[in-house]
């Protein structure tokens, strides 16, 4: 029982970068959410979405991400829609800053936060069309059979790939889930809304293209030995459905949170307002 237990738990593939950034997040985060009193909703969202990145990426489940396609999109489905939608509903930013020392905050974080080269980069990087751009391509770029058979042959491509899912998918939900009007807030309100509709759409397609092709696309598994024994092309099928139908439902639900969100700005009259039009300003004054 121990034994089979150990199988499971320790890692496929050891990984220092990641526990190191894994321990890090967590003991910030407990640090955090004990000073600020984070409600126990937005706690549980947020252990459950670390638990789900731990499982795909460190542990025995990796293995099987490895060497069979529908393990794989699962795998990326989990990193790059339904884990960074969980944490990003906790908005666990506040607690992981109040989990640092309030020295650490006030000599470097806040320093570093108003210089410009971090303003410059997070223009950059938190910009909402290079944002969503990226977050569609990363999933279709990995879709390729080449570039697939690439990141099974070498680990540091292969460990590239997910890390470029999963910040890929933070970057995208905290933007589409944001609560704050624009501005502050990066991405204007109703399309948050829209983007996930946007997004899902070549997803769904790349979806339906896996599912329905009667050739191996991705003979990579082949060789690195299946884990199952099942027909190749069932494997390759599902793994198309779980690109298609569940990834679609989970930017569904994001759409859903972020129009409550805009009802919610709106209702509370916190959406900006556009200003009369200057011929009707005129003609009101006639």
């Amino acid at each position: 029982m121990i034994a089979t237990l150990l199988k499971w738990v320790v890692p496929w593939e050891f990984s220092w970068l990641f526990l190191a950034t894994f321990v890090l997040a967590c003991v910030l985060y407990w640090r955090g959410s004990r000073r600020l009193r984070v409600p126990l909703s937005r706690r549980l969202a947020f252990w459950v979405g670390m638990a789900i990145i731990y499982l795909s990426l460190h542990t025995y489940l990796d293995y099987y991400a490895e060497h069979e396609f529908f393990m794989h999109r699962l795998q990326q489905l989990l990193l790059h829609h339904l884990a960074p939608l969980l944490i990003v509903i906790a908005y666990p930013v506040a607690a992981l800053r109040a989990g640092l020392p309030l020295a650490w905050r006030a000599r470097w974080l806040r320093p570093l936060q108003g210089s410009w080269p971090w303003r410059a980069l997070t223009g950059v990087l938190l910009n909402p069309t290079v944002v969503t751009v990226l977050f569609v391509v990363f999933v279709l770029i990995w879709l390729i059979p080449s570039l697939q058979t690439l990141a099974m042959l070498d680990w540091r491509v292969y460990r590239f790939m997910n890390w470029t899912m999963l910040l890929s998918g933070f970057a995208y939900w905290a933007l589409v889930l944001d609560h704050r009007p624009h501005p502050p807030g990066r991405m204007v309100a109703g399309m948050r809304v829209l983007s996930p509709a946007i997004t899902m759409t070549p997803q769904i397609l790349a979806g339906a293209i896996v599912t329905f092709s009667r050739t191996d696309l991705y003979p990579i598994f082949e060789i690195c030995g299946r884990a199952f024994t099942f027909n190749v092309l069932t494997g390759q099928m599902v793994g198309g459905l779980i690109t298609w139908v569940p990834a679609a439902l989970i930017e569904s639900v994001g759409g859903l949170i972020a129009l409550r969100h805009w009802m919610r700005l709106s209702r509370n009259g916190r959406l900006p307002r556009k200003p009369l039009a200057p011929a009707i300003i005129g003609g009101a004054h006639d």
